[in-house]
């Protein structure tokens, strides 16, 4: 591979890895100092040179990818990951893009949230400000390394990335061409660094470095969240797996639900927004059309008896069953139930969501205000696909992940996400009586 970075790319302190991300993290808490006193201007202006930089060094990052792919390949690897680790010239322009619209975008840091005089004259104001030092372990995703990244510079923040061996070679070439691009900047070169030298243990040394690390964020299957969830010391925003519902309403129009069901199940099935399970009432005419709109994309379906009985004549199909409503495939499969009702649907969706994102289809107003009041959920849509839960999607530029949990952090995570706040008490030598 030609040769696109210097010695800059990351450095580790010896064999121990609690020891190594330790000092690691040390450095980021420093260059977090420094890149909290930056102004937007200068935030800016790295973005943007970031973003030139990844887009120069594209057949770098696809000769690296490819050997992850290559690797991916012989090791079994299943095609949704493979897809998600996939990148191509397309996928590139796509994170230099993201990163000019997070340049774009209002920063964060600084902004008012509240304020006010006091009766006795203390002048108060809560502000945005940087976490400090963030974690991140994921999978198989080398955008995120970009997206988090881009992210964590607009919000003041140092990142510390573990982003999996599946990953490593494609990691490694982004890594260092975003810190070669800091130091053409004149910023702190470890406001991002990897940790995958460390392989797993460089995870496990992250979950443990309470104190050091601010806040950790998990993004990947169902089994690497809970294992964050479960082990880390370290405060953690939990992103979720994505058991996605459709509900086909009796009111909604033929060609609104097949265009709706289907973006929501095929625009690109390897990602968390992509409709898993899709639910028809039975008296919903658009019903038949729907599933052969399916069956002619490819879509492997999974249907109880009364979705069977809609199906075109002659479509291969396999009887649902309790694994089906409770997996997120992300492959070209869903499962389809019937049911009498918008209540019924609604139960249906609370034993099985994973709270990310549910959608219905309807004409009717009525229903679909119900819907929206009843399904707990970080992103409801009317009438829409569930694809658009997507930061980029919905003004916010990059996004860390999409939130399932209930604290400060919900959906999309993106720049304020990624900030806390900090109180400022001004007085004239003020005194409490």
């Amino acid at each position: 591979m030609t040769e696109t970075t210097t010695t800059l790319t990351h450095q580790t302190f010896g064999e121990d890895p609690q020891v190594g991300v330790g000092l690691m993290a040390d450095d980021a808490r420093t260059a977090a100092r420094t890149l909290a006193k930056a102004n937007r201007g200068r935030k800016d202006a790295a973005l943007l040179h970031i973003a030139e930089r990844i887009e120069a060094q594209a057949d770098a990052i696809i000769e690296a990818n490819q050997k992850d792919l290559t690797r991916g390949e012989q090791d079994g690897t299943s095609s949704a990951l493979l897809d998600r680790l996939k990148l191509d010239k397309t996928r590139i322009t796509g994170l230099a893009d993201a990163l000019r619209e997070l340049a774009a975008l209002p920063d964060p840091v600084g902004t008012v949230v509240r304020g006010q005089t006091l009766a006795n004259g203390l002048r108060m104001r809560q502000i945005r400000v940087p976490m400090g030092v963030v974690g991140a372990i994921y999978e198989a995703r080398p955008n995120v390394t970009v997206d988090i990244a881009g992210i964590a510079l607009k919000s003041g923040n140092a990142v510390l990335l573990r982003g999996g061996s599946a990953a490593l070679e494609s990691n490694k070439a982004l890594v260092g061409i975003i810190r070669d691009a800091l130091s053409d900047q004149k910023l702190p070169v470890d406001i991002v660094q990897s940790v995958d030298d460390y392989g797993r243990e460089g995870a496990n040394a992250l979950m443990a470095a309470r104190g050091k690390v601010d806040v950790l964020i998990p993004r990947g299957g169902h089994g690497l969240i809970q294992s964050v969830v479960q082990n880390a010391q370290v405060p953690v925003i939990e992103t979720g797996e994505g058991n996605v519902h459709v509900f086909v309403d009796a009111s909604a129009p033929e060609k609104m639900a097949v265009d709706v069901v289907v973006n929501a199940k095929t625009h690109r099935n390897s990602t968390c927004n992509t409709a898993e399970t899709l639910i028809l009432h039975k008296d919903a005419a658009a019903g038949p059309a729907v599933l052969a709109a399916l069956a002619k994309a490819g879509v492997a379906l999974h249907v109880d008896d009364r979705a069977a009985a809609m199906l075109p004549e002659g479509t291969e199909h396999s009887a649902a069953t309790d694994e089906d409503w409770g997996t997120e495939y992300l492959d070209a499969q869903m499962a389809v139930k019937v049911v009498d009702s918008l209540d019924e649907a609604i139960e249906h969706i609370e034993r099985w969501t994973t709270r990310h994102t549910e959608a219905i289809v309807t004409n009717d107003l009525a229903n679909a205000e119900a819907f929206i009041a009843s399904i707990d959920a970080a992103a409801v849509m009317v009438n829409a696909s569930t694809r658009f839960t997507d930061g980029g999607q919905l003004g916010l530029g990059a996004e860390i992940g999409i939130s399932t949990q209930k604290m400060h952090a919900r959906g999309p995570m993106g720049l304020e996400e990624l900030t806390t706040t900090k109180w400022i008490v001004q007085g004239d030598g003020h005194v409490r009586k």
